[in-house]
């Protein structure tokens, strides 16, 4: 923490609406205290922002307090440089290996053969290659949290602009609040099935799942990697049990079909994948800002590839093994029908009795580690909405979003398989749209990190006008829907390909493939007439 004022130019907002100018020059005159708080800091912050006005100020006397026993108090202002403690580049493997070390990654992979009826040599097969591809802008992505100091979705100003920003910031709030929705019915099924006698009520154990979920985030980014970095262990060795009672149930052949059909069930699933790795793309550098800045990009990019590939292949893989193993198993696919995901889970765990049980609690608390960077990131990303919606500290935030999506998880409890495919693929869609804008704003037109002034990141003057990153992201929509392939719409070209009543969902290529190709020359156009 800085240890100095900095300086008489800058005044606090609470001094701003002090009526006597005495009071103001004795405040002044005081001498700067020995310690200081982020709270401190951001009470200097001349940005518009109305924190200290009204009911805000009574907000931020609440996180004066709990600033006190280390709770984050900054939201999304920029991490100077100076004030950044986080030493260990492999928190970033630690974080993303937790967060996918659950069984909502495992529920994911129980698509292949569940949903696309594919068999299990082509569902692992398309499992690794769309994972090691799609995080690719994930873990880039991470490296610009350590060297800017800005969280993911501000730096995207500097592509999208002030305001145009913001339409993908709904996006991501839309993709936050729908991953733990669905997050937390998987794990409120797993724990109604810990017990056959005493069950749990879904709806009590979504509300025991949200409530965990809630409290890393609500502290910070401290405590953030902190729960992340150890949480993943217990679930890596439960998941390796898994294994072990479900291979006497998967078939060694045939592992998969052929022709057309396939061809195109694998291009739907493999969507559905890429909806899940590179769906943490919009948050990669929200865990990275406290790294030093001369932190190895390097590093940060190896560190979170791995911690987001080997869960996310492993585990997905085991979970379409399972699903070919509920096939196979008449009690195990009993379960699985009357208690989803977690049935599935609980079965496996079954022969080892009252040990087994004590397991499956354990994975359902898992999913309490892929909760967690989706309630902090949604606490940040409602702050790039404008000063009023920075004003709320970002602590009220993530309890406010764990209520809304508790109520959600409650009411779509009965439509899991459905909600899953199709937030996976629509998360797919424009993931792929903003990771190609980003990605190309950087190296074609800024070509070097001096092309940024990161404490402009707030003045929409300092940014892009963003029309077009607007028009191109429309044409990435116009892809997708040319391409997608989904239960309640086939596009023109996704049904062109395998089974007519199905087709194979091409969207996510498509819509990065049209993106790509528009906004260079739009972004040029852009840049020479408003010269910014």
């Amino acid at each position: 923490m800085s240890t100095q004022l900095k300086g008489s130019a800058s005044h606090s907002l609470l001094e701003k609406t002090m009526t006597s100018g005495s009071v103001a020059a004795d405040a002044e005159k005081q001498p700067a205290p020995l310690t200081r708080t982020i709270v401190d800091e951001i009470e200097e912050m001349d940005d518009g922002v109305p924190r200290m006005r009204g009911f805000f100020g009574k907000l931020w006397a609440i996180v004066q307090k709990l600033d006190k026993y280390g709770v984050e108090a900054r939201g999304i202002e920029r991490v100077p440089p100076t004030e950044r403690p986080q030493k260990s580049v492999w928190d970033c493997m630690t974080l993303w290996c937790a967060a996918n070390t659950t069984i909502a990654t495992f529920s994911t992979g129980t698509l292949g053969p569940g949903v696309f009826e594919m068999g299990l040599r082509d569902s692992a097969l398309t499992i690794l290659f769309f994972n090691l591809l799609s995080t690719i802008p994930v873990a880039y992505f991470s490296s610009f949290g350590a060297r800017s100091g800005l969280r993911q979705m501000v730096f995207s100003r500097f592509t999208f602009g002030y305001w145009v920003n913001m339409f993908p910031g709904v996006l991501n709030c839309i993709g936050t609040v729908g991953w733990s929705t669905i997050n937390t019915i998987v794990g409120g099924q797993t724990l109604r099935a810990v017990s056959d006698t005493h069950r749990i009520p879904i709806a009590a154990g979504i509300v025991v799942i949200a409530v965990l979920s809630l409290l890393p985030p609500f502290a910070g980014y401290k405590f953030v990697h902190s729960y992340e970095r150890w949480s993943w262990i217990a679930p890596a060795i439960i998941f390796f049990i898994m294994l072990g009672t479900c291979l006497p149930y998967v078939p060694q052949g045939p592992w998969g079909g052929s022709g057309s059909v396939e061809a195109g069930n694998v291009l739907s699933f493999g969507a559905a994948v890429v909806g899940y790795g590179l769906g943490w793309g919009s948050y990669a550098s929200d865990y990275t800002v406290n790294l030093p800045e001369d932190t190895s990009a390097w590093r940060i990019f190896i560190a979170t590839y791995l911690g987001l590939n080997v869960p996310l292949i492993l585990v997905q893989s085991l979970g379409a093994a399972y699903t070919i193993a509920c096939q196979n198993n008449a009690a195990w696919g009993a379960s699985s029908a009357e208690n989803g995901v977690g049935g599935m889970i609980a079965a496996g765990l079954s022969p080892m009795n009252g040990v087994g049980r004590f397991f499956t609690l354990i994975m359902a608390l898992s999913i309490v580690a892929n909760n967690i960077p989706n309630i902090y990131s949604l606490s940040l990303t409602v702050q790039i909405f404008g000063p009023i919606f920075q004003a709320i500290p970002r602590l009220f935030i993530t309890i406010i979003g764990t209520a809304v999506y508790i109520v959600l998880s409650i009411v779509g409890a009965s439509h899991f398989d459905s909600w899953l495919d199709t937030l996976l693929v629509l998360l797919g869609y424009w993931q792929a749209i903003y990771a190609v804008l980003i990605t190309e704003e950087h190296f074609l037109f800024r070509r070097s990190w001096a092309g940024y002034d990161f404490d402009a990141s707030s003045k929409p003057s300092a940014q892009p006008v963003g029309i077009a990153a607007g028009l191109a992201f429309g044409c990435g929509i116009m892809g997708a829907v040319l391409g997608m392939a989904q239960t309640w719409y086939i596009g023109v070209l996704g049904g062109k390909i395998g089974d007519p009543a199905f087709g194979g969902d091409i969207g996510f290529e498509l819509a990065f493939a049209f993106s790509a190709v528009a906004y260079p020359p739009l972004r040029y156009l852009e840049k020479r007439y408003f010269s910014r």
